[in-house]
């Protein structure tokens, strides 16, 4: 078998509902690696939330965070390591007229960057609960362009702000509303999305696009799941990805589903 090119997305894939690697999950990524495949994290989490991850796999190349706006080898330097980045001026237009648009959130991150601002008390995964005095985002503490904005809105209001980010920054950034239960949108730069980082691996790795093999479940591993040669779907994907994928697992992700997939794909033993 030719060498694959694995790109794995992270939550309600690799992960499963308890956001854990199982035991199954690491020896098979681990088998795959020493039959000669190369295994990828391609993430929409920071870097500051994935590395740990990173390192339970004990992978050692690069790994692709907030949707592919990132590409870089955790605690080394790498030539190949990019960043792309949003202007700061749209921060500071949301800081500006949150109120009126019903937000609750913003942060503002990049690979060493983390900065929020609350308005109201709000529970969303990946934030910490409590802000350092260094975190709290404002004109002044926000000096670099950020690669993410992520910012939660009233339920009733996610409507009215995308439309304002269309109408006012619809040219420079893609606004994508998570799925689950929480309200939430995540800001990134127009055009760039995970496949973006999936072809600088496949570069990097001198693999052809017929040899990636990408694992997803949610409509940020969209283009990944159709861009990749062999596009996987989970059983808990939702059915666009379905309809997108060569194949879907026929176990969810808190079962294994990715795990017996490519075991049975790349004919590993058990």
């Amino acid at each position: 078998m030719e060498r694959k090119l694995i790109a794995i997305d992270l939550d309600g894939t690799t992960l499963n509902a308890a956001a854990q690697l199982s035991p199954k999950t690491k020896t098979v990524l681990a088998q795959a690696r020493q039959a000669g495949h190369i295994v990828s994290i391609v993430t929409g989490r920071p870097n500051r939330i994935s590395e740990g991850i990173y390192d339970e796999l004990k992978l050692d190349g690069p790994m692709i965070n907030f949707n592919g706006s990132l590409g870089h080898i955790p605690h080394h330097h790498w030539q190949g390591e990019y960043q792309y980045t949003i202007n700061k001026e749209v921060a500071y237009d949301l800081l500006q007229h949150r109120e009126e648009l019903g937000i609750d959130m913003i942060a503002a991150e990049g690979k060493n960057m983390f900065l929020a601002v609350r308005d109201h008390p709000v529970e969303v995964g990946f934030f910490p609960p409590v802000l350092k005095s260094n975190q709290i985002l404002n004109q002044k503490t926000l000096q670099e362009n950020p690669t993410s904005l992520t910012v939660a809105v009233e339920r009733s209001h996610q409507e009215h702000l995308l439309s304002y980010l269309k109408h006012n920054f619809g040219d420079v950034i893609d606004a994508a509303p998570w799925g689950g239960p929480n309200s939430v949108v995540e800001l990134g730069v127009k055009g760039v999305q995970k496949a973006t980082g999936v072809e600088v691996l496949a570069h990097h790795f001198h693999v052809e696009r017929k040899n990636i093999v990408a694992f997803g479940d949610e409509h940020n591993d969209s283009a990944m799941i159709d861009y990749a040669g062999w596009g996987v779907a989970m059983q808990n994907a939702t059915p666009t990805i379905k309809g997108l994928a060569n194949d879907i697992t026929p176990l969810d992700n808190d079962h294994d589903g990715l795990a017996n997939y490519l075991q049975d794909y790349l004919k590993l033993a058990e």
